[in-house]
């Protein structure tokens, strides 16, 4: 692939996830001026709508955490670029969430809607803070790495790329996975949640955690003690105080470790 290619080919994949991940937000927000969202259709089958859906975080889930794994990236960069790498993952991504969007099938039964107003303003209030957390959480470690627009233009400089490096600033003092803390808000705190909202509420968060705990076993692969020990003082989701954790430690970049996704 040429640079120029590269670079167009990474700016369409940044467009396409970016265009995906915002349609879900609002798909799960249940926003009327949308033609779909998560409560805009009629229910149908139980089985037959249990069993798309849950394919459709499988297939989303895969593709989510085998393409991150360092071994698959290892494996994958010998077929296409480096720089192109990312963008490849941030493309399936957007498109996959597109089709949850698209195939989610709607189920009967709500489990509780706020009609009071000031309920519905302090509930949509939670679910729009959970979204601009994690979004906030991408620029903390990289937003442009993360969504790999920094690839496409270092190799469009032929520039080598910078040495990641693991940080615990900002967000990441309180939390070890902010962007996934504000995902499970937004999923999660919502002033009508009906069934079809609540299962994919369910199995997005059986999802989330399960792709926490191979990521990390990369993390203490790749950092060791360094990762261990700020396992150790601070949370991994919930930011609750413990002062019997270990005091900070010098963080030493490591030219090995990806930014955190």
């Amino acid at each position: 692939m040429s640079r120029i290619f590269v670079l167009l080919y990474g700016l369409f994949s940044y467009v396409v996830g970016l265009g995906g991940l915002v349609y879900f937000i609002l798909f799960v927000g249940g926003w009327s001026f949308l033609p779909l969202h998560i409560d805009s259709s009629a229910p149908g089958p139980l089985g037959r709508g249990l069993l798309i859906n849950v394919a459709l975080i499988v297939l989303f889930g895969l593709q989510h955490s085998v393409m991150a794994r360092p071994a698959f990236k290892r494996r994958f960069t010998q077929s296409i670029p480096r720089a192109a790498e990312r963008s490849t993952y941030v493309l399936l991504s957007g498109i996959l969430m597109l089709v949850i969007c698209l195939f989610w099938q709607p189920l009967a039964g709500v489990l509780w809607h706020v009609e009071n107003p000031i309920g519905q303003i302090i509930l949509t209030g939670g679910y729009l803070f959970g979204w601009a957390f994690a979004v906030v959480s991408t620029f903390v470690i990289n937003h442009f790495e993360l969504f790999g627009l920094q690839q496409i233009y270092l190799n469009l400089r032929n520039k080598p790329e910078p040495a990641p490096f693991f940080t615990d600033r900002f967000l990441y003092k309180l939390v070890r996975h902010p962007l996934q803390l504000g995902i499970l808000i937004g999923l999660w705190v919502t002033p009508t949640m009906s069934m079809s909202h609540l299962f994919l509420a369910i199995t997005m968060s059986i999802y989330i955690f399960i792709g926490l705990y191979f990521e990390e076993k990369d993390l203490i692969a790749v950092l060791g003690a360094t990762y261990t020990t700020y396992k150790t003082r601070v949370p991994k989701i919930l930011p609750i105080p413990n002062f019997g954790r270990a005091p900070k430690v010098p963080v030493i970049p490591n030219p090995a470790l990806k930014a955190q996704q």
